[in-house]
């Protein structure tokens, strides 16, 4: 013990950074459990053999469902430290929790969360101080551990502007550090969710000082006149003219080495960049930087000219490999599409052949798409890529209207050009891969949750309203369309809500504020002027719907998307042939696959006999060393245990509300605890707002 006692005291000597996965194997210190976010447990209690005794041993109501309308959210992975839970409510405030009990500690109530959804908040400690730092609206927040009162000294009175320094010519208010940020020594490295439109904010990183707020360093994702990656934007000045390329996803941090590894979104607008010809880095890349400096040491790009919305979703995770006889620290990188970028943590070297690959380049005026994109040869991918007429279910419902739908689309390779046509992703474009990631244990293998269900858009030419007599239907066509659909009834599975009667629902002020702030995953829409909000909410109160004559910037983006559209058939399933979600083992120290199981399942579908299906799902995995598996996420309404070994069911329990986040294990006075935040509230699920904490008797 005093071995240990005299390590934790250099460890904090050296890094600044008092709480290490390293140290203590009884908490779960950061997102995703560590700075590798590997989803990775060393405590062993709970074993293949036991696993079923499992019981509910603690819950604790947050606050905040939206229970009438099932529209909250909780994605949260709480943190664990010394007995102490932190996370964060269906109302977006963070809380503190006796871990062995539920019991609350404090709560915060901040004013302004706004646009928030939150996957958790970040710890950091020295000798003087125990602190919280949480991202919501466009503040990164700083609390004291111990009360969750702010902390006065750091920033402007306990919060810094994320907005500040990352403003551009024509574009919105809209900023969110959703995911937790990363601490390295005495900074806190951040990024942040943007718009996806053209109005967005430049998708900086930056790294503030953990103890005064002020800024240390800045990575331009988008480069500046003489930086690395600027003549990959051949319309230029790209710094003034384009947003996004933001580190929205969370990073991982090799703190030995002093090395932070970022993926970026895609540049704004997603789906189509004839104004931004050119690769465009930083714009869905792999960064490794200098943590202390923001230097850039190596990079990856994978996908070239994003015009699809294919940035990477989640945190990559740091694991040990063998390859070839060889131990090799890596870096890995899994994506919307299904494949797993593999690479030298410290050079970026490729550890398994990757083939830049031909597509179509045929595509809607003005654009021209990358001739080729970079396709991992291994490891293999972990979900089917393409799609055709024989990939209809058997049971789908109006198969052969489907199939004349299909024979009109485009479809059959994982990068072809949106245009006026139906154009079909497959994997859809949140996955494959979601925000939830994967887990990795000691032995190089990858527990990755995914879904395999079809989505369809196309790209529509906007009308140009400049000057023009428009109304409140025009402009919500133009602005709110693509998610909620043109005739307001939002998408099948109710990831965008219908606004059929809102008006019975929202007064004009609440729309008002939903507009300018945004909620949730909905941005804000501070860009658009008062004149054109008052439009719009017109046309959703069914009030005035004359023609007005005022000023309203259409951009230089000639085209809208007409969304994100899940394939669905009127009874309500994927038109797709099962299974819709999996949980995939991939050997990372050979490129192969182990194992693949349905995620999930319609009880409906099971109960005529259909074996289980999957779902649609988010939320990531949980790997322990006794050789289980723990993950929610998907809509039954379920958290299981698998045998990480071959992916046998080896437990299940049902929840209060859909589990779309990720659970955490951690132990306290040798009891080992089970955590998963049930918000549902997703995919036509109920909303919930408990944490439930299981163990064994």
């Amino acid at each position: 013990m005093k071995r240990l006692i005299l390590f934790s005291l250099i460890f904090v000597a050296v890094t600044g950074f008092a709480i290490a996965p390293y140290l203590n194997d009884t908490d779960w210190p950061e997102y995703n459990g560590n700075g590798e976010r590997s989803h990775y447990s060393a405590l062993n209690q709970i074993t293949k053999d036991n696993v079923s005794e499992l019981k509910v041993a603690w819950t604790y109501a947050s606050g905040g469902a939206d229970t009438a309308r099932n529209r909250s959210q909780m994605q949260c992975n709480p943190i664990i430290i010394n007995g102490i839970l932190y996370g964060v409510s269906a109302s977006i405030q963070a809380f503190a929790v006796d871990a062995a009990t539920g019991k609350e500690i404090w709560k915060s109530d901040l004013p302004d969360v706004a646009g928030t959804l939150s996957r958790g908040v970040t710890y950091w400690s020295d000798n003087q101080s125990k602190r919280i730092f949480f991202g919501a609206a466009n503040w990164l927040y700083a609390l004291d551990a111990n009360t969750g009162r702010l902390i006065d000294s750091f920033g402007d009175h306990g919060k810094v502007n994320l907005k500040t320094g990352i403003e551009r010519p024509g574009s919105d208010d809209f900023i969110s550090s959703s995911t937790p940020n990363t601490i390295y020594k005495n900074l806190i490295i951040v990024g942040g969710r943007v718009a996806e439109n053209e109005t967005a904010l430049l998708g900086d990183v930056r790294a503030y000082n953990t103890v005064t707020g002020k800024l240390v360093w800045t990575f331009h994702t988008i480069p500046d006149k003489g930086e690395f990656g600027y003549n990959t934007w051949l319309a230029q000045p790209a710094r003034q003219q384009f947003g996004g390329a933001n580190a929205w996803a969370g990073m991982a941090i090799d703190r030995k080495r002093g090395i932070v590894y970022i993926p970026t979104g895609s540049a704004a607008f997603d789906f189509w960049g004839g104004n931004r010809p050119g690769d465009n880095l930083f714009a869905n890349c792999l960064i490794a930087l200098d943590a202390a400096t923001g230097r850039r040491l190596w990079h990856y790009q994978l996908v070239h000219h994003d015009i699809w919305d294919r940035d990477p979703p989640c945190p990559p995770n740091l694991v040990t490999l063998n390859i070839n006889g060889k131990q090799v620290d890596a870096v890995v990188q899994i994506t919307k599409q299904g494949y797993i970028f593999v690479f030298d943590r410290v050079t970026g070297k490729p550890l398994f052949p990757i083939k830049e690959t031909a597509f179509p380049t045929d595509a809607m005026e003005g654009e021209k798409p990358s001739k080729t994109q970079p396709i991992p040869t291994l490891p293999l991918p972990f979900t089917r890529q393409t799609f055709s007429a024989k990939d209809f279910n058997s049971f789908v419902a109006d198969r052969d209207s489907l199939e004349g739908l299909l024979k009109k689309a485009r479809f059959g390779t994982a990068y072809i050009p949106i245009t006026g046509d139906m154009t079909i992703f497959y994997p859809g474009t949140d996955g494959g891969a979601q925000w939830g990631g994967a887990a990795t244990d000691q032995d190089g293998i990858m527990y990755i949750p995914a879904k395999e269900i079809p989505v369809y858009t196309t790209l529509k030419k906007k009308e140009v309203l400049s000057e023009k007599a428009v109304n409140g239907s025009k402009l919500y066509q133009l602005n709110c369309a693509a998610c909620h659909g043109a005739d307001k009834t939002g998408n099948h599975d109710g990831s965008y809500p219908s606004l059929v009667n809102v008006e019975k629902r929202l007064s004009r002020e609440h729309i008002t504020a939903i507009l300018q702030k945004g909620k949730g995953m909905m941005p804000s829409f501070s860009h658009i002027s008062d004149a054109e909000k008052n439009l719009i909410i017109d046309f959703l109160q069914n009030k005035n719907t004359e023609q007005k004559t005022i000023s309203t910037n259409t951009g230089q983006v000639p085209y809208h998307n007409t969304g994100y559209n899940r394939w669905y058939d009127k009874n309500g399933y994927p038109v797709s042939q099962p299974p819709w979600g999996t949980l995939t083992a991939v050997d990372l120290n050979t490129g192969q696959r182990r194992w693949q199981v349905p995620l999930g399942e319609y009880k409906a579908l099971t109960n005529k006999g259909i074996p289980p299906t999957g779902t649609d799902n988010y939320g990531g995995p949980l790997v322990t060393s006794s050789g289980l598996i723990f993950i929610a996420a998907s809509r039954d309404e379920k958290i299981r245990a698998f045998d990480k070994a071959t992916g046998k069911i080896l437990w299940t329990a049902t929840l209060p509300a859909a589990g779309y986040a990720s659970a955490s294990t951690y132990s306290v006075k040798g009891k080992q605890f089970l955590v998963i935040a049930c918000g549902g509230g997703k995919l036509n699920t109920r909303s919930g707002d408990q944490y439930v904490a299981f163990a064994l008797p």
